[in-house]
């Protein structure tokens, strides 16, 4: 693996790794763009099997962050940080503000938010060591979890598909298979519920499944039966790259649209074969850019009203 000709293909600036000596902590920081100056991007902290995946999801998540930041008309360029390490195992308060020394140390050249596998405590910790972290509990005064507005742009987004694909952004009776119920999939049932959607979902998390499943009344089926599910609408929440080779040609839906980042395994190749099938396919740097728009937000005064306009 040559890095130098993995950010020339995508066209990244800067690749930042940090090692704390006295916690283990591993991170790596993608800059993607940063034409506008300051970047944006959020941290996530996963057990990648190899530096190469870590880096390789860094970077496409980077790329991702630099498109949905214009898509959403904030001026920032586009970044990701990722922490390699188990979050059951490896993470702890010194360990987090370790992270937290190394954004601070960028002084400002990056700003960044909590993403997957960790949380608003966790982004509390963070911010001991570095002022460049935003969507903090509301107690701090910020703006607190993104995964309410990411959900409601969400919705928003399908009803936008709807009225082009069908003439009407009513979505009442239709049908949609929801992958993974976390900090966006469960707050989106919600809005599901309301609209009058028939729900098929699944996660990996069984406990989740089944308390969620009571609470909403949906239809739920093992995690790799999700894509086989006849519907109107297939609704990545979870992972990245699961729109592949193998998954398109099971999907039996004419529309793909939800909220997991970097949701095409092949940008050029994967995107082509959803059109050579007839399905419609809606961004994921675009009807996901809720959660942005409101930790941006945070620069210039937590509006609620504002960000949902």
């Amino acid at each position: 693996m040559d890095i130098f000709d993995l950010m020339k293909k995508d066209g990244h600036e800067q690749i930042i790794f940090n090692f704390d000596k006295e916690t283990g902590m591993k991170a790596i920081i993608a800059i993607h763009n940063s034409t506008l100056g300051q970047t944006f991007g959020g941290v996530r902290m996963v057990n990648y099997a190899s530096m190469e995946d870590a880096l390789r999801d860094a970077m496409r998540l980077a790329k991702a962050m630099t498109y949905k930041c214009a898509a959403a008309d904030e001026d920032k360029g586009g970044s990701k940080a990722v922490i390699w390490g188990d979050p059951n195992k490896d993470k702890s308060e010194a360990f987090l503000r370790a992270f937290g020394r190394f954004i601070e140390m960028l002084k400002g050249r990056i700003i960044t938010g909590v993403d997957l596998n960790l949380d608003l405590t966790d982004g509390s910790i963070i911010g001991r060591e570095t002022q460049y972290i935003l969507a903090r509990p509301k107690e701090e005064g910020s703006s607190g979890s993104s995964g309410f507005t990411t959900a409601f742009g969400i919705y928003m987004g399908l009803k936008a598909c709807a009225k082009f694909l069908w003439g009407d952004e009513n979505l009442r009776g239709r049908k949609i298979a929801v992958q993974g119920l976390g900090a966006v999939g469960e707050p989106l049932l919600e809005h599901l519920k309301e609209g009058g959607l028939e729900v098929i979902a699944t996660d990996i998390n069984e406990k989740i499944l089944q308390r969620l499943r009571s609470q909403y009344g949906f239809s739920a089926v093992k995690p790799e039966a999700i894509y086989g599910v006849e519907c109107d609408i297939f609704c990545p929440c979870a992972m990245g790259g699961i729109l592949n080779d193998k998954t398109i040609p099971k999907l039996k839906c004419p529309l793909v649209a939800g909220c997991a980042n970097n949701q095409l395994e092949d940008e050029v190749r994967h995107s082509r074969m959803l059109h050579e099938r007839g399905i419609l396919y809606a961004p994921d740097y675009i009807i996901n850019a809720g959660g942005v728009i409101q930790a941006i937000d945070e620069l210039h005064g937590y509006n609620p009203e504002r960000v949902k306009m």
